[in-house]
């Protein structure tokens, strides 16, 4: 009998997921509360892979053997709730995905830097010439990719809302950047519950796998104290020399890992800044444990371009350089950002708020920000933190307006940095959507 396997939620994990469980053959119904995008529909139609929009059918669901959960869907709201009460397993996309490979699983995780890192990883090993696939939060389906591909190694970005609902995942490396405060009215507004989703990405480690992080995140030492796991830790440092693992030294990458040695001069890189040293420090040291030469290193470092949104910079106008950080929706996200440039910033911050805690970026705003430019509905809270902190502050929910009075304040040498430390939905779709309505309205500037 065929087992029932139900996908809730329709996007790009859950199209994957269904596609993947069809050729499994499972008895697959996939249920979306909201519309499904038309590219999604066409192609469970064309699949004949039964679904359901614009509603549960919850009956129909409660009856599936297993469900394969999209990670937008918190565990807290009642149908997944109910599933679990009946006993019906409820897995991610990366879960279930992980369940029909045998490649090795390069899988990255933190609040920050993890799109820059497993584009740069994927880069490395591609450019090294393995059979690379990439997959994860970055946008492409990594049930989709088993379904139809084959590859010997995945470089998975994973979020920890993927990371809520694994079981048996197990990476061959992982890689924990950092943890800050972030997406807590998902947790429960306990960090300690965010940091426990991070940790899931080691869980199933072994001390035949590897785990890659930064030393100088209290939070990832204090947390690997306590749990102590079996899994083989290479360090990655800004501030200490490593015997084994990979640091900063006086501008230059250097990494040592199994006996293999590395350097290469940080300004040769097209990425800059503090936190994109940690990224390719991390990148390195994947490749340093997959037996990557220094040369083929080399190679992909020099050869590599980030993803958009992200420092991405847009125009030089009258002097005046219009930077895209709208990837940045944490206050963490800021602060690294803010840490790139030495010359005076225009701010444009603002969004939905997730429960933000500016203090962290309080004296960096104090040293670099001549003015503060709040893009959203609800500006309120930014405006009472740094009234009195910066010289200048204007409220706007207009991107256009926005960027007119960062051309108004701003001087030869000055940056405009839009670096939101918030989430978009309140003016736009998403944060790519709010960074090509920035870009848009930049180049505005010039006609």
């Amino acid at each position: 009998m065929q087992k029932k396997v139900t996908i809730l939620g329709g996007g790009e994990s859950g199209a994957g997921a269904a596609i993947l469980a069809k050729s499994k053959g499972f008895e697959v119904f996939l249920s979306d509360k909201g519309q499904l995008h038309q590219k999604y529909a066409d192609i469970l139609t064309s699949e004949n892979i039964p679904f359901e929009q614009g509603q549960h059918s919850e009956d129909r669901i409660l009856e599936s053997d297993l469900v394969v959960k999209s990670p937008g869907i918190p565990d807290k709201v009642p149908l997944v709730v109910a599933l679990k009460e009946k006993g019906i397993p409820v897995i991610s996309e990366i879960e279930f995905a992980s369940r029909y490979t045998d490649a090795k699983l390069i899988a990255i995780t933190g609040s920050n830097g993890k799109t820059t890192t497993t584009l740069l990883t994927y880069h490395l090993l591609k450019t090294a010439g393995l059979n690379v696939g990439l997959a994860g939060n970055i946008g492409d389906s990594f049930a989709w990719a088993v379904a139809e591909k084959h590859f010997d190694y995945y470089v998975l970005e994973i979020s920890s809302f993927q990371l809520d609902n694994i079981v048996d995942f197990h990476p061959y490396i992982s890689l924990l950047l950092n943890i800050t405060p972030d997406h807590l009215d998902r947790y429960g507004y306990d960090f300690q519950n965010y940091v426990n989703s991070k940790f899931n990405i080691i869980r199933n480690q072994t001390a035949a796998d590897h785990f890659i992080y930064y030393k100088e995140s209290e939070v990832i030492v204090k947390e690997l104290e306590k749990r102590n796991p079996p899994v083989g830790k290479v360090e990655v440092s800004l501030d200490n020399v490593l015997g084994s693992g990979s640091y900063l030294k006086d501008g230059e990458l250097i990494s040592n890992i199994n006996g293999n040695a590395f350097a290469q001069a940080f300004s040769e890189l097209p990425i800059k800044g503090p936190h994109n040293a940690i990224n390719a420090l991390a990148a390195i040291s994947v490749a340093q444990l997959l037996g990557i030469s220094a040369e083929q290193i080399s190679e992909g470092l020099t050869s590599f371009t980030n993803a958009p949104h992200r420092l991405e910079q847009v125009e030089v106008i009258g002097g005046v350089t219009y930077v895209n950080d709208s990837k940045a929706t944490n206050v963490d996200s800021v602060y690294y950002a803010l840490g790139s440039f030495d010359q005076p910033v225009i701010l444009i911050a603002g969004g939905v708020d997730k429960g933000n805690d500016y203090s962290q970026i309080e004296e960096l705003v104090g040293k670099k920000v001549k003015g503060l430019i709040v893009l959203g509905k609800d500006p309120a809270k930014l405006e009472n933190y740094f009234s009195g902190k910066v010289p200048q502050i204007y409220a706007t929910e207009d991107v256009q307006d926005a960027v007119n009075k960062g051309r108004e304040w701003g001087v030869p040498g000055d940056i405009v940095l839009l670096s939101p430390a918030c989430a978009s939905f309140d003016l736009f779709k998403n944060y790519e959507d709010r960074g090509d309505q920035f870009k848009a309205a930049v180049r505005n500037l010039l006609t």
